[in-house]
């Protein structure tokens, strides 16, 4: 199965990184979709059907965290898979992440298997 996936970092040099790390994993992408922050992202999200999110994020406009609580109040994104990948430490701030729904955390810099695992346990491919 292919999937629609949806970069959202404020450092298009980092989505280029992840898309190639994804690539190198070996998971089928139909299509990648990139935003370079919340904002944008949840119109992207409101126009375009995707499977899983990853996000960073400390960004400008609208940040990560922004991002997730606006995703819980939408009952058509609410449900879609949300990675962080971010050099976030605060271990507080990650519980709080969990608990709203996100499914998971990688910790930048990252590995292509990180992806592979990822996709395998949050989606099942």
């Amino acid at each position: 199965m292919a999937y629609r996936v949806l970069i959202v970092d404020d450092s298009e040099i980092i989505r280029n990184i992840i898309k190639k790390a994804i690539n190198i994993s070996g998971v089928e992408v139909e299509k990648y979709f990139e935003a370079p922050n919340g904002s944008e992202a949840l119109n992207l999200l409101l126009s375009e059907w995707v499977d899983i999110v990853f996000t960073d994020l400390n960004m400008p406009v609208m940040n990560g965290f922004e991002l997730v609580d606006n995703m819980n109040t939408q009952d058509l994104l609410k449900d879609i898979p949300v990675i962080v990948v971010s050099s976030e430490q605060s271990s507080m701030k990650i519980e709080d992440l969990l608990s709203k729904g996100v499914r998971e955390y990688i910790k930048k810099p990252f590995r292509p298997e990180h992806f592979k695992t990822i996709f395998q346990k949050v989606l099942g491919g």
